[in-house]
């Protein structure tokens, strides 16, 4: 079983509280969302459109598309409405010193 790798993305101050960055990590545009003190990683695209999320209202935990307004747990991916009903993918974050990194 091999370790994940982390990427440096970002710098933490890049994303604010309640503000969103995205990122290209090894090709894959994913979306750095700063939420309930926390910063989480998600790709950027909907599970069920098929658009990018980085539009998207953030609330308490939560990223909608901008589309047909499908909410997904930043921390899970998980659909918390219809009409999606796939998750979206989600990264491990972790914060080194002043740098935003992903797991990849």
């Amino acid at each position: 079983m091999s370790e994940k790798a982390f990427v440096a993305v970002a710098k933490v101050d890049e994303v604010p509280a309640g503000g969103k960055k995205v990122v290209d990590v090894n090709g894959v545009s994913v979306i750095l969302v700063n939420s309930k003190d926390r910063i989480f990683a998600v790709r950027n695209l909907c599970s069920h459109a098929y658009e990018t999320l980085e539009c998207g209202r953030v609330r308490a935990g939560w990223i909608s598309c901008p589309v047909h307004g499908a909410r997904f747990d930043l921390e899970t991916g998980k659909p918390m409405n219809p009409p999606a009903t796939l998750p979206i993918e989600t990264y491990e974050v972790r914060i080194e010193g002043d740098t935003v990194e992903v797991a990849v």
